[in-house]
């Protein structure tokens, strides 16, 4: 069993591993927080995180820089085989690239990856948020976002952050030991098996650029790569948004 740190109350778990990292704070160990005040999401949105939900962050020192930004595959797949262990449901849960988890199409839990460097040594931090008790309100979406769902209100299923922690902590300790002992490309074909959305349309946005078309999977690097009338293109950074089908 991972290492591991349980606080009533945090601005951010991800702040505190960051904190910790800096401080010199070797990992790996878990930061859980019961509740979060500032959390944050990418790109610096707001994650809202309601009573009984999941927030931890995860510090540790991978071997490669490379590889650093794979543990969000990593910790997708984790997140699915613990989810399927407190459910039972094996087809309820997809992958959406490059860091969500969903519940029958609806976000339920997401992931952040930060990272840093103490006296040359690289740190990672990896953070989830999983909706097990509730759902924020739709109101508090962004235009165009996948719409939440909750464990609790599509399964009726309750489970304790901590507990969920355990489930979390073995399955990331397995999938993370087979990127490290097996490379990407095993954990590549798993994440491919559950991605959500596979062969259909959907749009990339960046900050200023806009990219359509059928989501192919990922490639080698785990970047997103997508067949648009301009051709096969291969995506490291995006926001992703599913089009309706037939809309390429």
């Amino acid at each position: 069993m991972t290492q591991r740190e349980i606080f009533a109350t945090l601005d951010s778990t991800n702040a505190e591993a960051m904190r910790q990292a800096l401080s010199g704070r070797k990992g790996p160990v878990w930061f859980l927080a019961k509740e979060q005040t500032g959390a944050r999401g990418r790109r610096g949105r707001a994650w809202h995180m309601g009573a009984g939900n999941f927030a931890a962050s995860l510090l540790m020192h991978p071997c490669s820089t490379e590889t650093a930004a794979l543990r969000s595959f990593v910790a997708a797949l984790a997140l699915r085989d613990a989810l399927v262990k407190v459910t039972g449901e094996t087809g309820a849960f997809a992958l959406k690239w490059p860091n969500d988890v969903l519940l029958r199409g609806r976000k339920l839990a997401g992931i952040l990856l930060e990272s840093g460097c103490v006296d040359q040594q690289p740190f990672l931090v990896v953070g989830i948020g999983v909706n097990l008790a509730s759902a924020p309100a739709s109101g508090m979406l962004e235009a165009g976002a996948v719409q939440p769902a909750s464990l609790c209100g599509v399964f009726g299923t309750r489970i304790a952050p901590e507990e969920f922690l355990d489930l979390l902590d073995d399955a990331f300790t397995h999938w993370n030991g087979v990127l490290e002992s097996e490379g990407f490309e095993p954990v590549r074909r798993a994440w491919m098996k559950y991605a959500a959305r596979l062969g259909l349309p959907m749009v990339a946005r960046l900050p200023n650029a806009s990219h359509e078309g059928l989501f192919e999977g990922i490639d080698a690097e785990g970047a997103l790569v997508l067949a648009t009338d301009r051709g096969r293109i291969a995506l490291r950074a995006a926001d992703v948004h599913f089009a309706p089908e037939g809309a390429v």
